[in-house]
């Protein structure tokens, strides 16, 4: 008797066990971070340029985030061309965001390569503010992905939208017209290289998600988006009265990758 319950214990066990395991691999999602510098002028997009390229980005491959993107909006854009710098850093855990800036300060290379930047004058700085935006990813694409185009970087287009709603509940449920109404299926059947989708936790447009899907050329961007609108899917989901005005307003900004992006 003592034997049986011994082996039904370690049944349960297992049974429990998978059902954790299950449970966190379902659960598992990646957070995202964005910084948004906004710049005057040459000399500081040169400034925030070679931070980015010579330390930031090195000392967070060196942090184990292989994977950083960097995006400035693309010429025709004359409201945000040379005065916008996107920085997207994926993470596997929020605590992330405070272990890096722990091994910035510890980092001695780090800090002489990224000197200007760090050290730079109260009058003479390299931005004219800096924005951070934290995600986590949708349910239906729970990682980033990295396409892997052959145009030069100048050529690529990587689009990054924002969708903001008039109130937390309207905005969960456009939430749920991407993940279970499907229309992130619609970008992945049309072939938009989504890089990801995320809900904001803390940013200055909440309630509001964003993604960014990426094109080789700005002829295959139009070509993409003809395609889903008028994918006859997006036609019936844009159709359903119960996701109707869940969008209040729509921000497009078409950026290409810079040369030391890792997108």
């Amino acid at each position: 008797m003592k034997s049986i319950k011994n082996a039904f214990s370690k049944k349960l066990a297992l049974v429990f066990l998978f059902i954790f395991a299950a449970v966190t691999i379902i659960s598992a999602r990646d957070y995202y971070q964005i910084k948004v510098y906004t710049l005057k002028d040459a000399a500081q997009q040169t400034a925030v340029d070679n931070y980015l390229k010579d330390a930031f980005l090195p000392a967070l491959h060196k942090a184990g985030i292989k994977k950083v993107g960097v995006f400035k909006p693309i010429e025709s854009d004359t409201a945000r061309f040379g005065k916008k710098i996107f920085v997207f850093i994926p993470l596997k855990e929020l605590n992330q965001i405070g272990k890096i800036e722990d091994n910035l300060s510890k980092d001695k290379d780090y800090q002489a390569k990224g000197a200007a930047y760090i050290n730079a004058p109260f009058d003479n700085p390299p931005y004219v503010r800096m924005e951070s935006i934290l995600l986590q990813a949708f349910s239906a694409q729970p990682e980033f992905f990295a396409p892997k185009f052959t145009t030069p970087k100048s050529e690529q287009i990587f689009e990054l939208r924002s969708y903001q709603s008039a109130t937390e509940k309207i905005y969960r449920k456009k939430v749920e017209m991407f993940n279970e109404g499907g229309e992130t299926k619609i970008f992945e059947k049309i072939g938009a290289n989504a890089i990801f989708y995320g809900e904001v936790l803390s940013g200055s447009e909440m309630p509001n998600l964003m993604y960014m899907t990426s094109y080789e050329n700005m002829k295959s961007h139009d070509e993409h988006w003809n395609a889903f609108r008028d994918h006859p899917d997006w036609k019936k989901l844009s159709g359903m009265e119960e996701y109707k005005n869940t969008v209040s307003k729509n921000t497009t900004i078409l950026t290409h990758p810079t040369e030391y992006s890792d997108f």
